[in-house]
């Protein structure tokens, strides 16, 4: 694993039990000494962004809030009083040693929709420009379960593909991946290295986390995927030691993903890092060694479709074993992509009534996954 120093653009994401003692609230010497790690990259060099969880953690501690399970609009009315001190104190801390920060609030959409994706690009871009460090967050005062990436994990993959990063460092918990959740079974051992997140690396993820935050293990190796698919590294390492960046540097225990040899650039890189498909296109063998080949999907090869999307949404492509193999941008809306599912290119006018399109996704519109690691369809 090579020096921090090394990198270009470096993402770290912190979760809220980092950040937030239950009963103290915000921890102070903590954070100074993650803003001091952070001065010591940026003087490297490298232009850092952090996303940083722990707004209704720290909101729930200034209310009074106790442990209780929160109402919805209890949620989001700590997001709305912890937002404040959470910025506060982000510019508290960086400010000491000599760095401006700015605060972005993202929800789903502003990564999911393409205009939107852009406008929040180039306001991040700005901001690094003007040597600001950004510190990102959902924007829980306003999301709802439907419409949320539900963890931080993935906002931060999909902020740190967005932003071209050259490595995504996930301040955990735990100090890296092992063969199984090291609480359950004493004996599990530690993984230094991933070469590639496949199925069998995926099996050795737990489900919960720590009780403040909302992604476990699984979660990471999403944030993994989407990372590494974009040509992204990863680290993931323990966050609970003070100067936890300086801590990798000095070689402790942390697992490093390898960036994928063949990354998703430019526009696909927004299609692959789509966290929530509209829709579901499950397809036949033939289908998926023509997907693979770099062809495009066309609606013979499509067996089964699901989901309420239109024209233009992304949708997933799961193989006849409902393993997920591509995602792209679907040409039809759903109710005519059942009507014309399985049929060849000749018969589609004659069903749909109008001269239509031959691919059901354009190869051009297509980002292929082969045993978890994301290629490019031929141009």
């Amino acid at each position: 694993m090579k020096s921090l120093k090394s990198y270009r653009r470096i993402t770290v994401k912190i979760g809220s039990a980092l950040l937030v003692d239950r009963t103290t609230g915000l921890k102070r010497d903590w954070l100074t000494s993650l803003a001091a790690d952070i001065a010591v990259l940026a003087n490297a060099g490298a232009e850092v962004l952090v996303v940083s969880s722990g707004a209704i953690a720290l909101g729930r501690t200034i209310l009074g809030l106790g442990k209780r399970a929160l109402k919805l609009e209890e949620s989001q009315a700590a997001a709305a009083v912890g937002q404040i001190a959470l910025a506060g104190a982000w510019s508290d801390a960086l400010g000491k040693d000599g760095l401006k920060s700015g605060q972005i609030l993202l929800t789903l959409g502003d990564t999911e929709e393409r205009r939107r994706y852009l406008n929040a690009r180039a306001t991040i871009s700005t901001l690094l420009k003007m040597k600001a460090v950004p510190v990102i967050n959902e924007n829980d005062t306003v999301a709802t379960s439907e419409i949320r990436y539900g963890d931080n994990d993935r906002l931060a993959a999909r902020v740190a593909t967005m932003m071209g990063a050259d490595l995504l460092v996930l301040l955990s918990d735990i100090d890296g991946l092992y063969t199984a959740p090291p609480a359950k079974e004493p004996g599990a051992k530690f993984i230094p290295v991933v070469d590639r997140i496949t199925p069998d690396i995926e099996a050795m993820a737990g489900a919960a986390a720590s009780e403040l935050s909302r992604g476990g293990m699984r979660t990471k190796l999403d944030a993994g995927k989407i990372a590494n698919a974009a040509g992204t590294a990863m680290i993931i390492t323990s966050g609970t030691r003070l100067s936890p960046l300086m801590a990798i540097e000095r070689g402790e225990r942390a697992t490093f993903f390898k960036p994928s040899a063949n990354p998703v650039k430019g526009y696909k890189t927004w299609i692959a890092g789509q966290l929530e498909p509209a829709g579901r296109l499950t397809v036949d063998t033939g289908a998926v060694g023509a997907l693979k080949s770099g062809k495009s999907l066309l609606p013979a090869g499509v067996k089964l479709v699901s989901g309420n999307f239109s024209r233009g949404d992304t949708v997933a492509i799961l193989s006849p074993e409902g393993r997920e193999i591509a995602r792209g941008l679907v040409a039809y809306d759903a109710a005519d992509a059942v009507r014309i599912a399985g049929l060849k290119t000749a018969e589609i006018e004659t069903v749909l009534g109008y001269e239509a399109r031959s691919a059901m996704i354009h190869r051009d519109d297509l980002v292929v996954s082969v045993a978890g690691d994301q290629v490019l369809a031929s141009e």
